[in-house]
């Protein structure tokens, strides 16, 4: 898919939350049904922050769409970016907005990507065709970074200095490779369920928070309301 395509949109992080997140979810709990209230809290509960997702430049659209599309079906919250050239660019079609559901986070470099998670306590592991380490070994890693890399160039000379390891998904026939966005979705799928650590309360609130802001029609001006500010 062309970055020019009129279908493409750039990617960015979610806007912070302008109010504390139980004014936010006293204010909107009360306007949507419960059957939407109890789904965005089972999604929340599914949610983990143990495993993360780094797109190192990936630059075609359908592909960056089709990952965020996987990291929202397998609970993956954050999706770290590395920008390349082209930005950060998704389709509308393939994402079906699952990008406002995330945490999309961007960096210029895959050093500040790296430091950052270095920082938050993740081992780093890129995609790397032949490797022996297959995404079933890195299930017991506590807090875990997994990388793929851009479709022509692969993993920058950065990320890869900075990983602790490969892994490469095991494959029984001819073909030497798959999709990026095939190969993030099996590694995604393997990792996410395997008794993660659970949410703190806090994150879990506030991502309940975000997820009502986005599930209701002009839900600043309901908050205002329920404030009585309007």
């Amino acid at each position: 898919m062309r970055a020019d395509d009129p279908d493409v949109i750039e990617i960015k992080g979610p806007p912070p939350l302008e109010q504390p997140s139980e004014l936010v979810i006293e204010a909107l709990s009360r306007v949507v049904t419960p059957k939407r209230l109890q789904r965005i809290e089972e999604v929340v509960r599914a949610r983990t922050d143990a495993v993360v997702v780094v797109l190192d430049r990936i630059a075609d659209p359908h592909n960056a769409s089709a990952v965020l599309r996987s990291a929202d079906a397998f609970g993956i919250q954050t999706v770290h970016v590395i920008v390349g050239e082209q930005g950060f660019r998704a389709s509308r079609g393939v994402s079906k907005g699952t990008h406002r559901w995330l945490d999309v986070v961007r960096y210029e470099s895959a050093d500040t990507c790296a430091r950052r998670l270095r920082e938050e306590g993740f081992e780093i592991y890129v995609a790397e065709m032949g490797s022996a380490t297959t995404p079933a070994d890195l299930v017991s890693i506590p807090r875990l970074a997994v990388v793929f890399g851009n479709e022509h160039r692969g993993i920058s000379p950065a990320m890869r200095a900075a990983a602790n390891g490969t892994f490469s998904i095991p494959m029984r026939g001819f073909v030497e490779s798959l999709n990026v966005s095939v190969a993030a979705a099996i590694t995604m799928q393997t990792l996410a369920g395997q008794g993660r650590a659970p949410l703190t309360p806090a994150r879990s609130r506030a991502l309940q928070a975000r997820f009502l802001m986005n599930s209701v029609k002009n839900a600043e001006g309901v908050i205002a309301q329920f404030l009585g500010n309007d």
